[in-house]
């Protein structure tokens, strides 16, 4: 009799290990993403959103991810690096442009006439910062990504570079800035959250964004004309560089099996993917422009004469700045642009 209760015991405690094994093993994991766009912005639709729901059927539902957007978790745009490093939040999507000085030799991406097209940037971005990414070591790094490039977003007409001389003109970065400047205009730094009340405001005659994140903005409504390059290499001056990031904390706790999803889904896995999203959602937008306003290319001439007048003075200024870091900009200028041109072809 006590050697039968022994046998129902121990088979007993063999099941419950089994019972809470395997409950262990499908514990659901939440993440929280935050980020500074609206929902109805075209990157959360057509990237966050089906990016969430790709992680999300991989681990069967063992991951679920809360999205955030229009920063409601609270802070600054600016401060989403610190959120992700510090674990205040899982899972950011930024741009690494609002925090100046801080990715500096990724600013190489944003430098005038670097950046092509989304598809080639982007996978040139992986190699890049497979070799150089000491710059987010406080992270783990799901992927850096870049859109189709800016165009200039005007109350009055941009024909040339002598058009913009004396314009108040926003911009994300600092290297845009710069570009800014070196065309004879002010630069006005701010996220592009602030576009609307900025140009309702007339704080700026003119904004450089894409228009995939125009038109969730509604700029076309507010001005008439937008410029961009005839050039069939460099149809936008520049671009920005989005940053994709997970709290390493957050990461290294999930099991073996929900980091492969992650990994799955990150970097070289998703680059191109995240490319041929931002060519595809750059046209609703200028649709949207074309229908209120004037869509104007920049003739080849003027190109020329653009190309000229910033393109040397924004990357000496850039060479100058990063070598106080002990950073060599003019190589990093030239790996940038044979690794874009590697995947150009």
């Amino acid at each position: 009799m006590l050697r039968s209760n022994w046998r129902l015991i121990i088979a007993g405690i063999f099941s419950a290990a089994i019972f809470f094994g395997a409950g262990a093993h499908a514990q659901e994991v939440t993440l929280k993403l935050h980020t500074l766009v609206p929902p109805v912005a075209a990157p959360i639709q057509a990237f966050l959103i089906p990016w969430i729901e790709k992680v999300q059927k991989a681990s069967e539902g063992r991951l679920r991810i809360d999205l955030y957007p229009s920063m409601q978790l609270g802070g600054r745009p600016q401060q989403l690096v610190d959120q992700v490093r510090d674990g205040v939040v899982d899972i950011i999507w930024t741009v690494t442009g609002y925090t100046p000085g801080r990715f500096v030799k990724t600013e190489v991406f944003e430098l005038p006439f670097v950046h092509t097209n989304p598809v080639a940037t982007n996978l040139a971005l992986q190699d890049f910062a497979e070799r150089h990414g000491d710059e987010y070591a406080d992270f783990k790094t799901l992927l850096l990504h870049v859109h189709a490039g800016v165009a200039f977003h005007s109350y009055e007409p941009i024909r040339g570079v002598d058009d913009v001389v004396g314009m108040k003109i926003r911009t994300p970065s600092r290297t845009g800035g710069w570009m800014i400047e070196a065309m004879g205009a002010t630069p006005v730094g701010a996220p592009v959250t602030k576009v609307p009340e900025m140009l309702s405001k007339r704080v700026v005659d003119a904004v450089i964004i894409p228009y995939e994140i125009a038109k969730a903005l509604k700029t076309h409504e507010m001005v008439d004309y937008h410029t961009t390059l005839e050039d069939p290499k460099y149809p936008r001056p520049s671009t920005s560089v989005f940053l994709f990031a997970m709290n390493q904390g957050s990461y290294d706790a999930l099991p073996a099996d929900l980091k492969k999803v992650i990994d799955d889904h990150s970097g070289r896995n998703i680059a191109r993917w995240a490319g041929e999203i931002w060519l595809a959602i750059e046209e609703p937008g200028e649709k949207a422009a074309a229908a209120s306003g004037e869509l104007i290319r920049m003739v080849p001439a003027e190109v020329a004469k653009f190309r000229r007048q910033v393109e040397k003075p924004v990357h000496d200024r850039w060479i100058a700045e990063v070598k106080d870091r002990g950073i060599d900009g003019a190589q990093l200028i030239r790996e940038a642009r044979e690794l874009i041109d590697r995947y150009s072809n």
